[in-house]
């Protein structure tokens, strides 16, 4: 698959639910990744979880693997990879393009104590860098 088809997939949010089980697992059996996905979705059923798997193979965001059975599914993109590209578009469409935007909406709500700490630290070490 392309890179720019590749880049234009993008994974709904119970498709993000599998991508984090197999980013923690690393490849595995639609038995796997059912089984650890059970604890924050109760509600899975076998079935589906096999069933999308297969419509994110199709999509272009897994891999599979079909020399052994059974067939074991992978992430075609790092995790940090694809989630810089879903924020690259989420900044586009909800910030006009304004990382600035993002993260001062961010920081007004969304971050403890103890983050804004390590955001400032960061934020010095990236500042000394330069």
């Amino acid at each position: 698959m392309s890179t720019s088809s590749l880049s234009s997939a993008r994974p709904t949010a119970a498709e993000l639910d599998l991508l984090q089980v197999l980013w923690r697992l690393g490849p595995s059996d639609a038995k796997a990744v059912h089984e650890a996905l059970l604890p924050g979705r109760p509600d899975a059923t076998y079935a589906t979880v096999l069933r999308q798997l297969q419509v994110m193979h199709g999509k272009g965001l897994l891999s599979r693997d079909e020399s052994q059975r059974p067939q074991r599914y992978a992430p075609v993109q790092a995790q940090d990879k694809l989630q810089q590209s879903l924020v690259r578009d989420f900044i586009a469409k909800a910030f006009a393009g304004s990382g600035k935007a993002l993260v001062l909406a961010a920081l007004k709500s969304h971050v403890s104590a103890k983050e804004r700490a390590e955001i400032r630290q960061l934020l010095a070490r990236k500042g000394d860098e330069a």
